[in-house]
């Protein structure tokens, strides 16, 4: 994956000015966005994703243009054609896992059409082994099952990059070595390129190939001091 970010934005709350000016570029099938709580990891990735508009600069993907402030390009999260799986994962609650998982097709799970995607449906609860709580709700769901269904959920629609924000912080430390574990042997067999912001060093250790390392809303130097 080429992954092209330059980017720069102003945030203000509550008598609070934070300011993002994020500048890198990275070649690899892995890329880990490193840095403690509050660096402008996830306002990154969310700009990746396009769920925050840069005041200015330019972001894209294998060649595409995502944004591009010059010449007023904005494409909408759905038309980057990437996954974005959130912290807390973000399932319907109202919804089993199954319906969850087909929520995330873009022909719409509950269109008649999209009947026939109910292969598509099974085939992800098989791969993330959680065809046994399909028809589960997610407070019935461990933390672990519950990540494997936004993974399925953000998968179905294959895209082209999976993009994840801290998609262990909420685990315990076993749930987070198994997850890992699972999550490195998913990547490598889809092939599917990936962007992964965290805090933990044992995140950059598996999936570091290349790693930005991100302090006070700027790509800071010394990762290796960071990670010491």
């Amino acid at each position: 994956m080429q992954l092209h970010v330059d980017i720069s934005k102003t945030f203000r709350s509550a008598g609070r000015r934070f300011d993002l000016s994020v500048a890198f570029q990275a070649d690899s099938q892995r890329v880990v966005i490193y840095g403690a709580s509050g660096a402008g990891k996830s306002l990154t990735l969310k700009a990746i994703a396009g769920l925050i508009t840069p005041d200015d600069g330019r972001i894209s993907v294998d060649g595409a243009d995502f944004f591009d402030s010059q010449t007023r390009l904005n494409l909408a999260p759905r038309q980057r054609k990437v996954a974005y799986v959130f912290q807390d994962y973000a399932l319907f609650p109202h919804l089993t896992v199954r319906e969850n998982i087909g929520f995330g097709l873009n022909r719409g799970w509950f269109n008649r059409e999209a009947r026939h995607s109910r292969a598509d449906i099974d085939q992800w609860l098989d791969t993330l082994h959680i065809r046994n709580v399909a028809d589960q709700y997610p407070t019935e769901l461990s933390g672990g099952q519950r990540q494997r269904t936004a993974l399925a959920r953000a998968l179905i629609n294959r895209p082209t990059a999976l993009l994840l924000d801290e998609p262990f912080a909420a685990l315990d430390h076993s749930l987070r070595k198994l997850m890992r574990k699972e999550l490195d042997q998913l990547q490598r067999a889809l092939r599917i390129p990936l962007a992964l912001i965290t805090h933990d060093r044992e995140d950059v250790e598996v999936f570091g190939d290349q790693v930005v390392h991100l302090r006070d809303g700027r790509v800071a130097a010394g990762l290796a001091d960071a990670l010491a």
